[in-house]
């Protein structure tokens, strides 16, 4: 049967289309710029987003299986599209701080928001919950070329960032088999770092030094509440804060699943040390 992906041009997204190619497994892209895309030849294109649910029903006729890009926000619209059209299941690329949200205020709800309502629904149902994206540090790219520095809050916080391409090839593990339903799939990084280490081995990356500078909670707010919106930025930097009075560690999901070891932030570092240059 086939399988829709949603985010069909996004970061995971895009990634797990060919990752199911390889595997031989039917696929259809929902994408609103197919050209962008670039699709392999074979994948089925359907134009439409998320956030657009008139464009729903025909990209989830006849599909058994959707992977499900976050958009909170359109969540209910996109339930009631796909129970309408018959899908059975729905792999949803939530995040590790999910069961954190649900403590607290349903206003602050991102990731939390989107179980909540695919498993209401009905669906059988896999959340994908991998923590900070290693491509998450692309943001201080401009900063490192044009100062040498990084500034960010909360030095100690603990992460154990993941790289994209792990992701999507545990997304297509799980897409594949009927042994994950009902499963929240926690996924990581193979290492528990800092925000300082992984500057560090930026500066090792790219052959010069690189300095970090610890941003109060206020400077960090005043500085990309402009750019994202307060209530993003709040929601980022309570992530921030989650990490340092709860330090994360490593999960072994990705080996176990893929059987092959996870990216290290420091193998990432190097394949994008030209970002930093």
């Amino acid at each position: 049967m086939t399988i829709l992906v949603t985010g069909a041009t996004g970061s995971v997204g895009r990634l797990l289309v060919d990752e199911l190619v390889a595997a031989g497994a039917p696929v259809r892209a929902l994408t609103n710029n197919p050209a962008k895309a670039a699709l392999p030849a074979g994948v089925e294109v359907a134009r439409g987003y998320l956030g657009k649910p008139a464009t729903l029903p025909a990209a989830l006729a006849g599909v058994d299986t959707v992977y499900l890009a976050p958009l909170p926000a359109y969540v209910e619209e996109f339930a009631r599209c796909a129970r309408e059209a018959g899908v059975r299941r729905v792999v949803v690329l939530s995040g590790e701080p999910a069961d954190y949200e649900a403590q607290g205020d349903p206003s602050t709800w991102h990731y939390h928001r989107i179980e909540r309502a695919i498993e209401a629904a009905g669906f059988d149902w896999t959340f994908l919950r991998p923590g900070q994206f290693m491509n998450n540090t692309l943001d201080w790219a401009e900063s490192i070329k044009k100062e040498g520095v990084v500034r960010a809050p909360y030095a100690g916080a603990v992460q154990t960032p993941i790289d994209l391409g792990d992701i999507a090839a545990v997304a297509r593990v799980v897409l594949l088999s009927e042994e994950f339903g009902k499963q929240k799939v926690a996924m990581s990084g193979p290492e528990a770092i800092t925000q300082p280490e992984e500057v560090a081995y930026i500066a090792a990356a790219i052959g010069r030094e690189v300095r970090f500078e610890e941003q109060t909670p206020a400077e960090y707010l005043d500085q990309l509440a402009p750019v994202i919106g307060l209530e993003t930025a709040q929601w980022l930097l309570d992530g921030f804060r989650m990490m340092s009075e709860y330090h994360l560690k490593p999960e072994s999901t990705v080996a176990d699943l893929t059987g092959r070891p996870a990216v290290t932030y420091r193998e990432w570092a190097v394949a994008n040390a030209d970002v930093f240059r």
